[in-house]
């Protein structure tokens, strides 16, 4: 890696590292029943949105209550973007002309985009218009995001508080997860990203002429210019901004960040990866402050850290070194004055292996699944590495909310092993883990790794499953494992060689998103609705301290062993087999 490499990962650390205690001190603010930041402007409108809706604002739920809230307005919302996306060719603003989505597509696309997965399985620009972009994708591109700060916060205020029935209203929390984080910090971007040359418009496809003389003189079935000589426009700045900042990833083009449209330079590169994490890292500060104990937040921050920093340097440090093969077959991977360097195979040469590593890296850590490079063309050991970010669970920092959420019932899991070794009945935050709050960990943690090991491995079977295959061996069950981790782990992103158009693949996958989302937020509103009712016990000799380096490093082995050797078999079979073969 080169000093200008150096400079831009320690740089994009440091900035993470600084804005931590701003955003979270904010957050906190915002949910607490107190004053908060900006009252005057987003405190009407607020308002406005209760009385038209029905909401109490200063009403409270037990957890069930707020977990069939939850689900009930989910629901709801996975049926008006399916219904959406199949009556979109008789609604305006279609510059484009692009038909109903097909049925099962359609259904994979609304379970994804509500979940904050963004899985998508088709070319947005040739296949949803403009209007389903802004009022559905879009829309929900901030639910599904709001919706994971709901939970995260519910289980922050059920470790904080005694003896209450209560965890907060999931309207609320909802309400003001939008209007006082989100949709103001993406104004913002945006119109950063539009500043930088990001489009944001309502045209439909423009012709060029390509530089490549064949591609002028292509034509389609119809005597009409082939589909190369026209670029889509479209409301792009708009969403790239809530794309990355709630950690969603769905783009609007085909090519995702690789588009000069949506990520034309080095600056909005930056950009991206620090507003995908921003808000993960921000939550570590929020919950050590609601629980009224700020070395908390910095214990599961500084393991936040180390799953976002050493991949991050893992994956830069693969890709610049190049893969052998190409080396092996002439191609230079030397950085030069013209030559990035490095595997630039799939990738942008705007950026480089490094920045791509780095974005990529960035992008498994979280759950934003945005990417910048093609996956399926790193190095072996390049593509495991952001493969193992999304089977550890994307705890660096994580999805919004779900990262955070994620980190916490494995800190109760770290602090029951830690009880077993000593004889001592496990706390944490002074409340005891008992059998039921086990129980509920234990489905957190197994659930995933049961859809994605299971479904992955019929795949890898199935005829017709594997006749989508853009590879054999190693490198084609790596792509469907990635397919089904993915999915399930609510990232996005894919090693593109496999097609999933399939019957299939669209509900196999839609089952793996469901699984991943739903079967987890359902035990973490239990555990939180079972600890508020908890009365803490004062600390005592015996009291495990969990706001130390000690705790930190356990909660960083629990994760590290207890999810990571879950997947080394077939890691083993895949991406590490296929390092062993260049």
């Amino acid at each position: 890696m080169r000093a200008s490499e150096w400079i831009q990962f320690l740089a994009l650390a440091a900035l993470l590292i600084v804005s931590t205690p701003i955003a979270g001190a904010y957050m906190a603010k915002v949910y607490s029943n107190g004053r908060a930041p900006g009252d005057r402007v987003f405190g009407p409108i607020e308002r406005l949105i209760y009385r038209v809706c029905g909401i109490d604002g200063h009403g409270e739920q037990r957890w069930k209550s707020y977990a069939i809230s939850l689900l009930s307005f989910n629901a709801v919302a996975v049926l008006c973007v399916y219904f959406f996306q199949r009556i979109q060719a008789h609604l305006p603003v279609n510059p484009t002309h692009v038909t109903a989505v097909q049925p099962f597509m359609a259904l994979n696309t609304a379970v994804s985009f509500v979940t904050n997965t963004d899985w998508q399985s088709y070319v947005p620009e040739a296949t949803v218009s403009h209007l389903t972009q802004m009022a559905v994708l879009g829309v929900e591109n901030f639910l599904s995001a709001a919706i994971g700060l709901t939970v995260a916060v519910a289980l922050i205020r059920g470790l904080a508080r005694r003896r209450s029935s209560t965890i907060g209203s999931f309207w609320v929390d909802l309400v003001r997860s939008c209007v006082r984080i989100l949709l103001p910090l993406s104004l913002v971007l945006a119109v950063v990203f539009l500043s930088q040359g990001v489009i944001d418009n309502f045209h439909g496809n423009t012709p060029y002429k390509p530089v490549d003389s064949a591609l002028v003189q292509a034509k389609d079935s119809s005597g009409q210019p082939a589909g190369s000589a026209v670029v889509p426009g479209g409301p792009v700045a708009s969403q790239e901004a809530i794309k990355e900042l709630g950690t969603n990833g769905g783009g609007f083009y085909n090519a995702n960040s690789g588009h000069p449209f949506e990520n034309p330079n080095g600056l909005t590169n930056f950009l991206q990866m620090y507003f995908a994490a921003l808000i993960g890292f921000g939550l570590t500060y929020t919950f050590g402050k609601m629980v009224g104990d700020k070395r908390q937040g910095w214990a599961v921050f500084a393991v936040m850290l180390a799953f976002w920093a050493l991949p991050m340097l893992g994956a830069q440090l693969l890709e610049t070194n190049g893969n052998p093969q190409l080396t092996a077959a002439g191609v230079s991977q030397t950085a030069t004055a013209t030559n990035p360097g490095g595997n630039l195979e799939g990738k942008e040469v705007r950026f480089g292996a490094a920045a791509s590593a780095m974005h990529g890296s960035n992008s498994t850590s979280t759950t934003t699944g945005s990417v910048n490079s093609s996956h399926d063309s790193w190095t072996p050991l390049g593509g495991a590495i952001v493969l193992t970010n999304i089977l550890l669970g994307e705890y660096g920092p994580g999805g919004i909310g779900s990262g955070l959420y994620g980190v916490l019932i494995l800190a109760l899991v770290a602090v029951f092993i830690a009880g077993l070794m000593v004889g001592r009945t496990p706390e944490y935050m002074g409340k005891k883990i008992r059998a039921p709050d086990v129980k509920l960990a234990t489905l957190y943690v197994l659930a995933v790794p049961t859809v994605t090991l299971v479904l992955a491995g019929i795949a890898a079977v199935l005829s017709t499953a594997v006749s989508q295959l853009g590879n054999t061996g190693p490198h084609g069950l790596s792509e469907i494992l990635y397919s089904y981790a993915s999915a399930a782990n609510g990232n996005g992103s894919a090693f593109p060689g496999i097609t999933v158009t399939s019957h299939w693949y669209q509900l196999s996958l839609a089952f793996s998103i469901l699984v991943g989302r739903y079967v987890l937020i359902v035990p973490v509103l239990a555990i939180a609705g079972g600890s508020a009712r908890k009365q803490p016990s004062p600390p005592s000799a015996g009291t495990f301290p969990t706001h130390g380096p000690l705790f930190a490093g356990l909660l960083f082995s629990v994760i590290l062993i207890l999810v990571g050797l879950t997947y080394f078999p077939v890691l083993s079979l895949g991406p590490i087999v296929e390092h062993l073969k260049l």
